[in-house]
Formats: structure tokens, sequence, C-alpha cells
């Protein structure tokens, strides 16, 4: 069976379902491809800063999220070794762009809110690719159930082992040589946490947990395993018990013991932590032809920052606004595959910078933040903690821009 696409979007996760959303506001079709068999919500949450609202907000769904979760009011950091606290900062302070805001999102209800903006029919699910050819100007996809798609537009949204961007010639993301465990607690009756975003550095390991809503807190622990740590991910219980074994042996909080105590674990019980390098983003193929890619499949990164879902949610709407653009011109403006190349171009230059920043900047706050040097650890706790959160919010005092050109 073959079929003929204007726009295939490869993913249906943030970065797919935000481009085929702000297309469809901008009215431009897509079919999104996605090889599960539903809607997938591996991490359960994640941090979500100003820069990520402001695309939510252009996507017009950003008011239904906030909704639901609540806003953090404080950063506090403090120091595993000594349990002093090494940094507290207003997270509703004024940046250049207005004032912070940042929610702890559960990324089942983000996905759900994207979806049903979107019209019947727009994901197609279980379809996986398995190659991609070219004929002509026109991509051609083979798909696992042997149905074949021809799209005018490719863009990949499909993650860090991302086909698109194989077949784009993307270096392969690279291991940070870091773990990360996550976690949520439930709480039916309501917990008595502030709406406060709790993180603990040092001690060979990086830390936190941020109350979603009353009734939810959602956790992380990232850590270098070593030959010692054999086997603490085979099961839910013993990964549990490896977080708060770590935990216990430093100065951290009772109560932030409880939250991890009680809480599920992800199906994925320790993901090992993969970024693309950014000296090769920053000559790499983000986009050729009628071909780009967004999201993880661009730009994996550390979670350090809590900034990958957000740029996410930044691609999918330039990405919308650059296409939608081009699409919606007539024709006397020129062949389609020549707008459709420009905009795509337009796209990756807006993306690339913005791209090697997080990256690079993730990477480096992970390493300063988890070690364990004695240098490094003094230099962080006495000099650089405040450094680093005020780093934090530079990097989410970002506009993306609307779907308006």
């Amino acid at each position: 069976m073959e079929a003929a696409e204007d726009v295939v979007i490869v993913g249906a996760g943030l970065a797919g379902l935000a481009a085929a959303l702000g297309l469809h506001r901008k009215g431009v079709s897509s079919l999104v491809l996605e090889s599960s068999p539903s809607l997938r919500a591996s991490g359960f949450a994640f941090t979500t800063w100003k820069n990520a609202f402001r695309a939510l907000d252009a996507l017009g769904v950003g008011d239904k999220i906030r909704r639901q979760h609540l806003q953090a009011q404080t950063l506090r950091v403090m120091a595993s070794s000594t349990g002093e606290i090494a940094q507290e900062v207003d997270l509703t302070q004024q940046g250049k762009r207005g004032p912070n805001e940042i929610r702890c999102v559960r990324r089942d209800l983000l996905l759900q809110a994207l979806e049903e903006e979107l019209p019947r029919g727009t994901i197609r699910y279980s379809s996986r690719i398995v190659s991609i050819e070219e004929d002509g100007g026109v991509k051609v996809l083979q798909l696992a159930d042997s149905s074949v798609i021809r799209a005018k537009v490719l863009v990949g949204c499909d993650g860090i082992n991302s086909v698109v961007a194989k077949w784009l010639g993307l270096a392969t993301p690279s291991y940070s040589g870091r773990s990360a465990a996550r976690g949520f607690a439930h709480y039916p009756d309501g917990h008595c946490f502030d709406p406060k975003f709790l993180q603990f550095i040092g001690n060979g390991f990086r830390s936190g947990m941020l109350p979603c809503n009353e009734n939810e807190i959602y956790w992380f622990f990232t850590w270098t395993p070593s030959e010692n740590d054999k086997g603490v991910d085979e099961s839910a219980a013993k990964m549990k018990q490896f977080v708060l074994s770590k935990l216990r042996g430093s100065k951290v909080p009772a109560e932030a013991l409880a939250v991890i105590d009680r809480s599920e674990m992800s199906d994925v019980l320790a993901a090992p932590l993969r970024f693309r390098s950014p000296l090769s983003l920053a000559t790499a193929s983000i986009a050729r032809g009628n071909v780009c890619v967004a999201g993880d499949a661009l730009h994996p990164m550390t979670p350090d920052l809590g900034q990958g879902g957000c740029s996410a949610l930044e691609d999918g709407v330039v990405l919308a606004r650059c296409l939608g653009d081009a699409l919606l011109l007539p024709a006397a403006k020129g062949k389609d595959e020549e707008r459709v190349e420009a905009a795509l171009r337009e796209y990756a230059w807006i993306r690339r910078w913005r791209s090697v920043e997080l990256v690079a900047t993730a990477y480096a706050v992970g390493f300063i933040q988890q070690s364990d040097s004695a240098v490094v650890s003094f230099l962080r706790d006495r000099f650089l903690s405040g450094v680093l959160a005020r780093r934090l919010l530079k990097m989410a005092d970002y506009d993306c821009g609307t779907l308006a050109n």
C-alpha cells in the first residue's frame, strides 16, 4: 500500500506533536508516524521553564497545563556532603523578558493536551520506519508493516536513536559516563511539601525533587556507575534501595528520603545519559533539502538544565513557523521545493546555536554539580553555586517567538 503526504513527522513526542500542532494552527496538515501503539510518556515528568511556556502559549495550550501543575517558587541547592544550603534562588524573579516561571509537568498530560488539539487521524500509531529512499525530490518511507509513504517534507522527531538523523549523517550521540534514575511519589490525600525545587549536589551524585501538583512529587538521581553498581537496575526495588543508600550516606533531609521510599519507578529504571557533541552540532546537517530533525533527534543532552523537553517545544514552534509560512505562500512566489528548502535552512540557522549552547552548558553544569573532587566541591559550594543557579534562569529566559512571522 502506498500513500502520499505533504509533511510527514516521525515521532509523536514533544517535538513531533508541537510541530504538528503548530502547522495545524497555521492551516497546514501533517501526518505523524509513531512506532508505539499509543502515546509514550516515559520519564514521568520534566521541569518546564518559562521558555517552554512561551512555546506552549504559542501553541494555545499553555494555560491548560498551568491549571494542572503547581508553580515552583524557590530553588534550594544543598551540598550533599554538609547538608548546608549552598544557594537559594527566587524562581519568580524578573528576567529580561518578564517574570520567570517553572512547573514540574507530567509528560503524559502534556502529550495528551497536544494530541487533543490535533485533527483526528493526524497520528498514525504502530508505524515504524525501516528505510528512507529518494525519488527525485520526494522521500520514500518504507514502514515495518510493508506500507510505503511518499513525503514531500520529512521531519525527524524520532528521539535519540533517530532514523532520520542517521540518514542526515549526524554524529552518533556519546555516552556521558553518567546514568539517571527517576521516580514519582503519589500522595492520594495530598502532600505537605512547599512548591520548592530541591537539589542535592556533590558526593558523586546529583539529585532533586519538585512537586507536580498537590498529590504528586517527581524526583531524579544521576550518578557515575562503577563496577560495584552492577545489578542495581535489575528491578525497581534494587534501584530504589541503591538510590536511598547513596542519599543516606550523605546529608540529605529525612523528608526527601521519604519521598523516594514511597515512590514508583519509571519503566526504564536506570538510563544512560547521552548527548550529541556540541562541536559536531556546530557543523551538522540539521536540515538538508526537504528533510530536518528536531527534539532529541537533533540535540540530545544531559538533564542538568532541565531543558531537553523545553527546547523540543521551542523546536516545534520555530519549525512550524518557518515551514508553515513557506507552504502557504502562493505558487507565484517560487517553486515549492525551493521554498521548503529555504524554510528548513532558516529553521536550522535559528536552532543550531541555541542547541549548541544548551548541550554544552548542560554537560558542564552536570559535571560541576555531581563531582566529588575536593577542589571542584570547594569551588562549587563556596563560589559556583550561585553562578550555576543563575545559569539555569538565563537559559530559560529565551523566546522562541510565536507562530506568526
